[in-house]
């Protein structure tokens, strides 16, 4: 194994490359790192995330034994989950669920413009952990 470069990538198969890029950079903070009318990679802090057009290498069909998985998502740190809510919804964007909460945080999930799942999600604050 070689030694990783300084994002963690995660690819993400969309029908429309630049819906996608408009999408990830407009609402979620991400710059474009690369683009062309077949693929596109935009980052987020650490993220690399690899939009993959019908017409790239990376949208080929995966053998049928390597799916199964699903429920897959990129998970995006927020500050204020009901002010990204108000935020995005203001935009004109929906949610796939309602928050979630739980003893970890407070969880949303939004889909990209091809169904993508982003999750979005606050961290409980912990007793004696710094405040964000």
């Amino acid at each position: 194994m070689t030694a990783s470069d300084r994002h963690a990538g995660v690819r993400y198969v969309v029908d429309d490359v630049q819906a996608g890029v408009d999408f990830y950079t407009t609402h979620l903070g991400f710059t474009v790192n690369s683009s062309s009318p077949a693929f596109a990679d935009v980052v987020r802090g650490p993220l690399r995330l690899l939009l993959s057009g019908p017409a790239s290498s990376g949208a080929r069909a995966t053998p049928p034994d390597a799916g199964g998985a699903g429920r897959n998502r990129i998970h995006l740190n927020v500050d204020d989950l009901d002010a990204e809510i108000a935020r995005l919804r203001a935009a004109g964007l929906s949610f796939r669920t309602e928050v979630v909460a739980g003893p970890g945080g407070r969880q949303i999930l939004l889909a990209d413009p091809a169904g993508n799942l982003v999750e979005l999600f606050q961290p409980a604050h912990r007793p004696g952990a710094p405040t964000p």
